[in-house]
């Protein structure tokens, strides 16, 4: 995730060269790099994952809500998105960022407390425990934990372009999440101490640390729901500004239509199947991420670096490795896209 968050800022600050401006897209480095049918898999995935997420936090936050107020899903899924869709709509960009603010103060003292709580009896054997046929199965929801690519281009815009400062920011940006990840992972898994529902059987580690520790419950319940909260805002003002754009609607105020094909389909989809919030994710790591993150950086950096259009010196490249670096990429993200369509059509076949 890294080296494609590179990637993208190389052909970022190439494409601000050229057109002599700042503020470039991902689309408009698609337009320079890869032409018509790279514009049109770079849209539609942009579209696929936006929407894909939103139908799971949706989900989620429906399911959790329910949990706590003792409502039905469908009032509780109505009311998240009506809640924090007003938000969006209504909302200034400064009040916005308040409680974007508010909220990401409020993951950190629920993370900080989970950690604790969790962690008073972790067992260092249980993290010796491995299960290498699940590392595949894996990826995809690796892959969509650690999307940060689509804030890249306002990241080199702010930067100026400065490519030494854009790299310290993407490698130092993603080691802090990295870090959290290890924790909280470690803090899951060193719970499980019995071999009957260790990892050999592909237990849930965190519904055995929530069926053995109750104080653990209400904590995690609202780092989950805090942390879906501030990722809906995002992904909603994102797809908004994206529909906006895409039905060239003027951007001097808020309008209605672009609000509301991005709130309520995802509310139909995740009411329709309430379990859909894993599928939801599977979907949208694998077949949006690896392709909008993982294919298409390392496809344009290659039509950058290897075409005949002549480029600055000064924009260096920031990923070594030439075309081997940049083939491993785009074979590494395709097998588990090819793979993850192979198992769902044996899958689908042994059904029927």
């Amino acid at each position: 995730m890294v080296v494609t968050g590179l990637l993208i800022a190389e052909v970022n600050v190439k494409t601000m060269w050229e057109l002599g401006s700042g503020g470039v897209s991902l689309v408009s480095m698609a337009t320079r790099t890869l032409g018509t049918v790279g514009v049109q898999i770079t849209c539609w995935s942009y579209i696929f994952i936006h929407y894909a997420l939103l139908v799971a936090y949706v989900a989620r936050s429906s399911d959790i809500l329910t949990n706590i107020l003792g409502i039905p899903i469908w009032e509780c899924a109505s009311l998240f998105s009506i809640i924090f869709g007003s938000i969006c709509y209504f909302g200034s960009q400064r009040f916005i960022g308040a409680v974007n603010g508010v909220l990401v103060s409020a993951i950190i003292i629920s993370f900080a407390v989970l950690v604790a709580v969790a962690s008073g009896d972790l067992h260092w054997d249980a993290l010796l425990k491995a299960n290498l046929q699940a590392i595949p199965g894996s990826i995809p929801i690796i892959a969509l934990s650690f999307v940060y690519q689509n804030v890249v281009p306002v990241l080199c815009t702010n930067l100026e372009g400065d490519l030494p400062k854009i790299r310290t920011a993407i490698v130092l940006g993603t080691a802090i999440p990295l870090g959290l990840f290890l924790i909280w992972n470690a803090v899951i898994l060193g719970t499980i101490t019995s071999p009957e529902t260790g990892m050999d059987k592909m237990a849930d580690p965190l519904q055995e640390l929530l069926a053995t520790n109750g104080v653990v419950g209400p904590i995690v319940a609202a780092f989950s729901l805090l942390a879906i909260a501030t990722s809906y805002i995002g992904f909603v003002l994102g797809l908004n500004d994206f529909l906006s754009d895409l039905l060239k609607l003027p951007s001097d105020r808020n309008r209605p239509l672009p609000y509301l094909l991005t709130l309520f389909p995802p509310l139909i989809l995740s009411l329709l199947d309430p379990d859909i919030f894993f599928k939801a994710l599977d979907f949208a790591g694998t077949y949006g991420v690896l392709v909008l993150f993982g294919v298409v950086p390392a496809a344009m950096c290659w039509s950058d670096r290897y075409s005949t259009s002549s480029l600055p010196s000064s924009v260096r490249q920031l990923v070594p490795g030439g075309r081997f670096t940049l083939s491993l990429v785009i074979g590494g993200a395709g097998y588990v896209i090819i793979s993850e369509l192979i198992d769902n059509f044996m899958i689908n076949t042994n059904i029927s």
